[in-house]
């Protein structure tokens, strides 16, 4: 039997995925020093870069503490969401497409 030999030209493109900003904002209850062990707990920051996070919350409102794919922001905002209520806090952690 002959030999047929297909050559198949296909070019595979691959995406980038999306990144996505997560971001805390401030309150009035939230104590700040709940705010830094989140950012070095959830965000891992070292405890200078948690401070300047928080301060840059408390007084622009939000800051962004991260940026990461779906996923990854996802899961951070949710552990954000379920340490505050654990802690009685109102601390709210929302994601935003990185453009």
């Amino acid at each position: 039997m002959a030999k047929i030999e297909e050559s198949i030209e296909s070019e595979i493109k691959l995406k980038e995925p999306e990144l996505y900003r997560v971001i805390l904002h401030n309150d009035d209850y939230t104590t700040m020093e709940f705010v830094i062990e989140i950012l070095k707990s959830i965000f891992h920051k070292s405890s200078s870069e948690a401070e300047d996070i928080m301060w840059h919350i408390h007084e622009k409102g939000e800051a962004i503490c991260g940026i990461y794919t779906y996923e990854i922001a996802q899961t951070k905002v949710e552990e954000v969401k379920k340490r505050a209520k654990e802690n009685s806090f109102p601390l709210l952690a929302t994601m935003q497409i990185d453009e």
